[in-house]
């Protein structure tokens, strides 16, 4: 089954039966007047919200001040109130803060980040953040769902079967291509390979 237009889409339950770029959810919402927020978990949220009758516009634009913040960093200070970005600043203050060195920031850290600018949200402090980096708390979870297709490559190579194909990336490419405009599952399996070995 090839998937059909968003317009003719009756539900959600539908729609999630196909695999949707993230480009592709934005266009969506931004044409029928959605808000179009980042990660492809917020855009999902919004559809599914359409399909229910809800709409939820886009946001009116707040400006995000870019900070003249000199003060002390502490874990009080508001995100937004600092004008916080993922550079050599704010590593060494949770670097200090943590006393782990190199500090990396992990991506549900930068999903927070993202949202919390994205909603104007000038009660999240850089202590609510750290306790996104330790796991305690969350606000706006990475979105793992965009990970499908290196998990269905990673699959298709680890078949032994596969190893007929003298470049299995194009292989695994042919395949994914059906599967992501179906209603099918978004997960190898060596079913499919015997299924589309013609197509590929």
């Amino acid at each position: 089954m090839q998937r059909p237009d968003f317009d003719s889409i009756r539900s959600y339950d539908e729609f999630s039966k196909y695999y949707w770029y993230r480009d592709e959810l934005i266009s969506i919402c931004k044409e029928h007047g959605l808000k179009a927020p980042g990660g492809k978990i917020e855009l999902n949220r919004v559809i599914e919200s359409y399909f229910n009758g809800v709409i939820i516009p886009p946001a009116k634009k707040t400006t995000v001040r870019k900070s003249a913040f000199k003060g002390d960093l502490t874990l009080q200070t508001g995100l937004i109130e600092c004008g916080f970005t993922f550079g050599p600043r704010f590593r060494e203050f949770f670097e200090k803060t943590t006393g782990i060195k190199p500090f990396k920031f992990n991506v549900d850290m930068v999903a927070a980040a993202k949202a919390v600018k994205e909603n104007g949200d000038e009660s999240f402090t850089l202590g609510d953040l750290l306790e996104i980096y330790y796991g305690r708390k969350t606000y706006a979870a990475y979105d793992r769902s965009a990970l499908q297709w290196n998990k269905f490559v990673k699959a298709f190579c680890e078949d032994p079967d596969t190893r007929i194909y003298p470049n299995r990336l194009k292989a695994a490419a042919k395949l994914w291509k059906i599967v992501r405009d179906s209603d099918m599952p978004k997960e190898y399996t060596n079913d499919l390979l015997v299924k589309y070995k013609t197509n590929i």
